[in-house]
Formats: structure tokens, sequence, C-alpha cells
């Protein structure tokens, strides 16, 4: 079978990662280096963070949890401090590749954990160009307006359907291997995404096409 979609997640993918400003954020506030990161991988479908991503909790509420999170790991951290890290700088490469991919007859999806504040855009800052970004996708699924986050494999199997494609058709990319690994078990192609040249040769090796 041939592909007929691409998925893609947004932060890590479209635009660069928060990791590095998490870890110059620890540097500037004496945390261990991951510290950000192990709050959040820890209970990670019932955390502050998890709750938040699928709006069942508001910004206070998830400052104060996340708080007492980081200081029962000994660190002292607001959630509030945190979402500022999120926004990354859009790739154009990127870009590039969801315009040849849609220029190829391929369907565009993107799931994106984000959360409700402002416009929720994948926590990636909004305004004009990360509006037009979204608009080349032919469907959006964002974990704070559906009430599911990745890897819950219940937001994949509702972007295949809104795609109206079989998994077997689509690609999916991330740049976390635990949000791929549902793709994966479902029957799409994913591939992790660890830097841009990696990705697009991988996307371009799969379709056939110059990414």
């Amino acid at each position: 079978m041939g592909f007929e979609a691409v998925i893609w997640d947004f932060g890590g993918v479209i635009t660069t990662s928060p990791f590095e400003a998490f870890e110059r954020f620890e540097a500037e506030r004496g945390l261990p280096r991951g510290f950000i990161r192990r709050v959040n991988a820890t209970n990670p479908d019932s955390n502050a963070w998890a709750r938040f991503e699928r709006s069942e909790i508001d910004l206070a509420t998830f400052d104060a949890l996340f708080a007492a999170e980081a200081a029962r790991l000994g660190g002292e951290v607001r959630g509030g401090e945190i979402l500022p890290l999120l926004s990354g700088s859009v790739r154009p490469r990127m870009v590039d590749a969801l315009d040849r991919c849609r220029q190829a007859g391929l369907r565009l999806g993107c799931i994106t954990n984000n959360v409700a504040g402002g416009a929720g855009r994948a926590m990636a800052g909004d305004g004009a160009a990360i509006d037009a970004i979204y608009a080349r996708f032919d469907h959006v699924i964002e974990s704070s307006k559906v009430g599911l986050r990745k890897p819950d494999p219940r937001i994949y199997a509702m972007m295949l359907e809104a795609l109206c494609v079989p998994a077997a058709a689509a690609i999916y990319l991330d740049d976390l291997g635990i949000n791929c690994k549902p793709a994966a078990r479902l029957g799409m192609t994913a591939i992790k995404v660890t830097s841009e040249d990696q990705a697009l040769a991988e996307l371009g090796a799969l379709l056939g096409i110059a990414c």
C-alpha cells in the first residue's frame, strides 16, 4: 500500500524542541540537568502536566500542582515558570516539507499536546506565522481541545478517522519515542525526529520525493 497521509507533531518537529530551554533554565536555577523532564515523566498520565494538556485544570492549579511535584523531587519550580520555555522557533525546512507533501497529493494532519492558554497553538506562540503553518494541515487535533493527549492511542485513531486513511497508509513524525510507539502499534510508519536532516531524509526515502 502506498502512503496517503503524513501526520506531524508540532513542537520539536515543525518547531525546535523546548528541551534546550529547559536545560538553560535548570542551569540558571541550579537544578539537575533533566529535572523538568523528570517531573513531567513522573506519573505521566495523571500529573499536573498531563491534566493541564487535557484541560482538566486551569493555569493557577497547574502552577501550584507542578510546584508540589517538583518539591517532592527536591527542586523548586512553579508550573507558570515553565510555560514561557515552550515556544520554539519555526523550522523553515520542515514547513517546506509540508508543502512538498501537499504537492505530492498527500493528506496532512497534526496531533499536538498543548495547553489552552491563549489560542493554545502547540505551545509555540501565536501569530500569523504559526496560523499560516496550521492552515496547511487538513486536520489538527489539539490535546487541550479534545481532552486526550499523546500517547493515548485514541488520539491517533481519531486522526486516522478524520483523514479517512488506514493506519498502514500513514507516516507519523514525533520527537518523542513514547509518542511514536502507539502510532507504530496501530500500523503507521513512525519516524522519531532526532534532527531535521535525519527526519527529512527518512521521510523523503519513504515517500520517494525530495524533502
